[in-house]
Formats: C-alpha cells, structure tokens, sequence
C-alpha cells in the first residue's frame, strides 16, 4: 500500500499540471457587447456589415497551394497594425478594389499569403499570419469573390519584405499578399454532364 501511494503522490502533480494546461487552452468565446464598433449604434456605411456578416461558402484550401502563384500590380498587398489581423480602411479600400479585379477574371485561382514582423515567436507570427489571411479572404468573399477560387497560407515571419529592425520596417512586413495563378485542368474541377 505503501508503495502504491509514493507512486501516486509523483504522479499527482504532473496531473495536476497537465489537467491546468488542458483548461487553459480552451477556446474562449467573447460576445460582442450590443452596440459595439459603431459608436453611437447608428450605421453610416456599408463597410461595417461587410466586416460583421460571415461568408457561407465551403472553401476548399487544399488544392489551392502551390509555387505557380505570382504577384501582380493590379492586386495591392494590404497592411496591419502591430499585433493585429483587423482590417483597416485603406486596407478594404485595397480590398475592395482587388476583388473588382478578381471578379472581372473568375478563370484565376487565388492565394492571400499572411505576413508578420519579426517580433515574436515562430509559433505565435505563423498563428498570427494565418489569421490576417483569413480575415482577408473572409473580407473578398464578402465582397462577391468566389470562396472557392481563395485559398490562404501563413509564412508568419519567415519572408519579411524589408530585414532591417526599424518600425518602419516592421510595418512593411505586418502584411496580406493577394496572388494569382490560371486554373488548369489539374487543378479545376468540371461537373459531370
């Protein structure tokens, strides 16, 4: 019995650890609080129910990777402040006009890359990355682009557009980069007849 109970008692504060671990990583839901982002409740423009109503469009991301995707001067990379993924005007100014481009060429496949600077952990920027993907395709698709066509990826802060470790350095990296590539036959599916 004796044995049992030393045994136990090492035991016991690894799983007590690990049950505090486990609880601490739940997901917590926030409830925005009634009247929130519009300051006096009254909305003024269209943007902020673009930036409340959420896409209904099954994305499917997994075919929609690959090295053939490109930059290209009509789609504008968009900017975020430091640690955030929140839109800002000119970012859905940017937005608004690279989803007229991409709805005039439904043929291109699209990819939102997510950015970070290089403050923070690897760990941290990917998470990070990913979600100012997300919230850009999220916005596109609000604005009539085809959630089919819109993929993401996080590199987080392992492709800085600017190395140097000044504020406004860090500025040009905290970014989403719309980019674009032909749909193939490999790569785009037709309905059987």
């Amino acid at each position: 019995m004796a044995i049992f109970s030393a045994r136990a008692l090492r035991i016991l504060p690894a799983l007590c650890l690990a049950l505090a671990m486990a609880s601490a990583c739940t997901p917590k839901i926030v409830k925005p609080k009634p009247g929130a982002g519009g300051g006096d409740g009254i909305r003024t423009d269209v943007d902020e129910t673009l930036a409340t109503s959420a896409p209904n469009v099954d994305v499917e991301e997994a075919r929609i990777r690959g090295k053939e995707f490109r930059s290209i001067q009509e789609l504008k990379a968009i900017y975020f402040d430091f640690d955030s993924y929140a839109l800002n005007d000119a970012a859905r100014e940017a937005l608004k006009e690279n989803a007229e481009y991409l709805s005039a060429h439904p043929d291109l496949e699209t990819l939102i890359e997510g950015h970070c600077d290089q403050r923070g952990t690897n760990e941290y920027n990917l998470a990070l990355g990913q979600k100012r993907a997300k919230e850009t395709r999220d916005y596109l698709m609000r604005l009539g682009v085809p959630g089919k066509s819109v993929g993401t990826i996080s590199f987080g802060k392992e492709r800085p557009a600017c190395d140097q470790e000044t504020e406004e350095c860090w500025a040009k990296n905290r970014r989403a980069e719309t980019k674009i590539r032909a749909q193939t036959a490999s790569n785009h599916t037709t309905p059987r007849q």
